[in-house]
């Protein structure tokens, strides 16, 4: 009767223990911290790229997908909920002003759901800085967006892509990163959008930001950020496309010894707008000039030289605008913007440079 007796005890303490653990266990789920929601906007590029493998030349880029992205960084379940879009699948130099409109809008659309911590678009790295300088003046939100690609393709030797992909992914979880504007993350550094470049044909860490630098780094699991970008983006930015189904027109002139006039008249009668990529501090030859000053659509002067400001003292011609440090191709998706607005003055002008 005893030994009935303990086995009945026994019985009912472990069954008490399993309720308490598997009550224990439903509230240690309850209590853990559920994961972000990061949607990953796919665009195609090198990160996309296939090839004879462990070549980093003669490769297809886009030909992966946005899936197939994800599933060579498994890594990345751990760190967010990942929602993934194929906007399209294109070499970066393909990618047009109807892309960046959709990409725009999409980005718009989708951060007005609360459950969507930020955003990571995978691109080639050709264009990259122009469409990161379009959504950092075009996307209406403070959470984190996030362009990141690779200079190897997939099926190359130490493919760059999967650890890109990984690190923006955290950065686009991270608090640290709200409200910082749109970023390219590469090769372990976080940068601006304003002021990010490529500036390699070939090496991993073909991003740079000149003399700004960098704005953060990315360690392991780790972001840390350093630096705020003071110009306005984002939700301070003036411009709204949410309305357009294009852009203007706008060309960009490469100044060089004995560069022909001829190419300044036919762009000006083709276009909205010009972009002139001057020598040093913008400069350009006394034939262009004669040309120039008469033209009466908006001319932005720029530079062909990688760092440095053009200032208004710089300019040769009393009709244009100095683009401050912004490149020729960054001054030129500035000017496309400003367009939208309607005819703008040199003086209009000119406070947008400084401003953005």
């Amino acid at each position: 009767m005893k030994r009935i007796v303990v086995l009945i005890l026994s019985a009912a303490i472990l069954l008490s223990a399993a309720l308490s653990f598997a009550e224990g266990a439903q509230g240690e789920a309850q209590d853990s911290p559920r994961k972000p929601k990061i949607v990953v906007l796919a665009t195609g590029g090198t990160i996309a790229g296939v090839g004879e493998a462990g070549k980093t030349a003669g490769y297809k880029p886009g030909s992966l997908s946005a899936e197939e992205l994800l599933s060579a960084v498994p890594e990345l379940k751990d760190v967010a909920e990942i929602e993934a879009i194929q906007v399209c699948n294109v070499n970066s130099d393909d990618i047009t002003a109807d892309i960046w409109l959709t990409l725009a809008r999409t980005i718009n659309e989708l951060a007005q759901d609360p459950d969507i911590k930020g955003f990571v678009l995978t691109h080639g790295t050709d264009t990259m800085e122009e469409t990161a300088y379009f959504l950092n003046l075009t996307v209406k939100t403070d959470k984190p967006v996030v362009l990141t690609g690779s200079m190897r393709p997939a099926t190359s030797i130490s493919a760059d892509g999967p650890m890109n992909l990984y690190e923006s992914v955290r950065v686009a979880a991270s608090d640290e990163a709200v409200g910082k504007g749109v970023m390219i993350v590469f090769s372990d550094r976080i940068y601006a959008a304003r002021t990010a470049a490529k500036t390699s044909t070939y090496s991993v860490m073909a991003l740079a930001a000149g003399e700004t630098g960098s704005i953060g780094v990315v360690r392991d699991a780790n972001v840390f950020i350093y630096e705020t970008p003071s110009k306005k983006h984002t939700v301070s930015s003036q411009f709204d496309v949410s309305g357009l189904s294009a852009l203007p027109k706008v060309s960009i002139l490469y100044f060089a010894v004995d560069a022909d006039p001829g190419l300044l008249r036919y762009a000006a009668e083709n276009s909205d707008g010009l972009v002139i990529a001057g020598a040093g501090a913008g400069e350009f030859s006394e034939k262009w000039i004669e040309i120039i000053k008469d033209l009466s659509i908006p001319v932005v002067i720029s530079s062909r030289i990688d760092d440095g400001v053009i200032t208004k003292d710089n300019l040769l011609c009393a009709n244009t605008v100095a683009a401050n440090n912004l490149s020729p191709q960054k001054a030129a998706v500035l000017l496309r913007l400003a367009l939208t607005e309607g005819p703008l003055s040199p003086e209009q002008l000119e406070k947008l440079y400084l401003e953005y």
